[in-house]
């Protein structure tokens, strides 16, 4: 499995390799293109992920997904901060993210 140093150069990587879409979090979803996209637990993967911890602070520390959709066809990035599992989020949305 690949790595990297850091967030941005893993973003630029991933995008190379087709993760374009930008996916936000939902309670029990994830969105992308304003909302036209809702994907559900059940409708995608996480390929790979990657943690990056903060230099300075615990709380600069997040997590890349790259995540894939063969329902729709897509592939794209969700970057949250570790703190992800305190979000108001859905058991199934929990599990998948874990």
């Amino acid at each position: 499995m690949e790595s990297y140093d850091t967030l941005i150069e893993a973003i630029q990587a991933l995008k190379k390799q087709g993760y374009v879409e930008d996916f936000n979090l939902r309670q029990n979803c994830l969105e992308c293109r304003n909302g036209d996209f809702q994907i559900f637990h059940n409708e995608f993967e996480i390929d790979k992920y990657f943690r990056f911890e903060g230099e300075s602070s615990p709380d600069d520390s997040s997590i890349l997904y790259a995540i894939s959709s063969e329902k729709y066809k897509l592939k794209g990035l969700l970057v949250n901060a570790y703190s992800i599992y305190s979000e108001e989020i859905t058991d199934e949305m929990l599990a998948k993210l874990k």
